[in-house]
């Protein structure tokens, strides 16, 4: 299926989306930390052939969104952008989707515009103390090491995000050097190396500790990849147990890159949730 590539404007800049299928609910993907909306591929035409309209975004800075030197790329203003583009696109309440950071920036969302989340869903999400995650903390603490020495070679951001990509999945053939070569296009020279360091260094854990998660009342799912290395196992029962509307669904023999290693699965899951909504 042919996606429709859009620009939407968010205030500092514009974002970038593929928007699959009309009609239906308004499906928001949202991808994670190193990925882009490409991450999206074999879910959103499957959610379009359902009859319903999936947006793959490309948060802001990241894929073929704008990167403005000086702009906020936190989770708060990640949500506001994603309400922004929701005005844009015409979406005035839909299902959000995120995986890793994504599900943060849909948390957010959720917690401080309710009236735009009609259901969400949280896959592998980084939340209370395990945000950041352990591969941001990482990068974070390294940052001035891999200014200087990675911006003096000729790998650009591969050893710092190769690592993080193929930690993202339990399968490494999910996850070949041509997939982490598409997801490394985006930080190419030494422009992208100093961008994904300040995508990192942009990942703060107060942008998460003002939101109250009880009053989150959009009926939620919590879907997880119990092979995820850089997170706590016991999490996604915490969320649940946070959120009072919500439900969990394990994915077992899958990492944090749900959607690139277990896509089939993922889309059986949304769409028998979407339908529940629908038979209420």
């Amino acid at each position: 299926m042919q996606a429709d590539s859009i620009r939407v404007p968010v205030g500092p800049g514009a974002i970038h989306v593929e928007r699959y299928g009309h009609g239906g609910t308004g499906i928001i993907l949202l991808h994670g930390f190193g990925t882009s909306g490409f991450l999206w591929r074999n879910v959103a035409p499957v959610l379009a052939e359902a009859g319903h309209t999936a947006y793959a975004v490309d948060l802001f800075g990241y894929g073929e969104s704008d990167r403005p030197f000086d702009a906020d790329f936190g989770i708060a203003a990640q949500a506001e952008y994603l309400d922004a583009a929701m005005t844009a696109l015409r979406v005035a309440k839909g299902v959000i989707v995120g995986v890793d950071l994504g599900g943060v920036i849909a948390l957010r969302l959720a917690a401080t515009r309710p009236e735009r989340v009609q259901r969400l869903v949280l896959i592998n999400t980084p939340a209370f103390d395990e945000l950041p995650p352990k591969d941001i903390t990482s990068m974070q603490r390294s940052t001035a090491k891999f200014a200087v020495r990675v911006t003096r070679g000729v790998l650009g951001a591969a050893p710092l995000l190769r690592s993080v990509l193929e930690g993202g999945v339990a399968d490494p053939a999910k996850m070949p050097m041509k997939l982490v070569a598409r997801y490394l296009a985006s930080f190419a020279g030494q422009n992208g190396v100093q961008h994904l360091l300040a995508l990192a260094s942009s990942v703060r854990r107060e942008d998460f500790e003002d939101l109250d998660l009880s009053s989150i009342h959009a009926p939620t799912l919590v879907v997880w990849g119990d092979q995820d290395k850089w997170l706590d196992p016991k999490l996604p029962d915490r969320l649940v147990n946070a959120i009072p509307d919500s439900r969990l669904s394990r994915v077992h023999g899958v990492a944090r890159l749900v959607p690139e290693e277990s896509p089939e699965r993922l889309c059986e899951l949304l769409l028998g949730f979407i339908r529940s909504g629908d038979q209420t």
